[in-house]
């Protein structure tokens, strides 16, 4: 089965390896906010680019546990028991990782540059995650 492409279709836009390259997009932009000290935006951007990465494999794996926001696929990841343990706990730490900044009833979260790399960390390996699994289902799908 190859892929067809429907602009109008909130995964479809994109074919998988879009999806993966979206995701890589991203990602650097995350590295560049976390490197400018902007955690919100550092943090935000991580679990974007996962989460593209995601939509990716969910065009070669469908999967409707995954839901169809970014934030739904870390979830679903975070409890998948088929998983790797590593995709999960990956997923599980951006989706744990509260904003900075949240707002008045939210605690404040001690940033270090160590922290940050997890985070980023964490959003490379279920970018990894995606790609291999598009690469390992891609037969005429990209």
């Amino acid at each position: 089965m190859g892929f067809e492409r429907d602009p109008a279709h909130w995964l479809l836009k994109l074919s998988p390896d879009e999806w993966i390259r979206a995701g890589l997009g991203e990602l650097k932009r995350a590295e560049d906010a976390y490197a400018q000290k902007n955690a919100r935006a550092g943090l935000a951007g991580a679990r974007r680019a996962a989460g593209m990465a995601l939509n990716g494999a969910l065009i070669v794996l469908p999967n409707e546990s995954w839901g169809r926001s970014y934030v739904d696929h870390l979830q679903a990841l975070a409890r998948a028991a088929d998983a790797p343990e590593r995709v999960r706990d990956a997923a599980k730490l951006l989706v744990e990782t509260p904003l900075p900044g949240g707002g008045p009833t939210s605690l404040v979260a001690l940033r270090t540059s160590s922290r940050d790399e997890k985070l980023l960390e964490a959003a490379r390996d279920l970018v990894a995650h995606a790609y291999a699994i598009v690469q390992r289902h891609a037969g005429g799908v990209s």
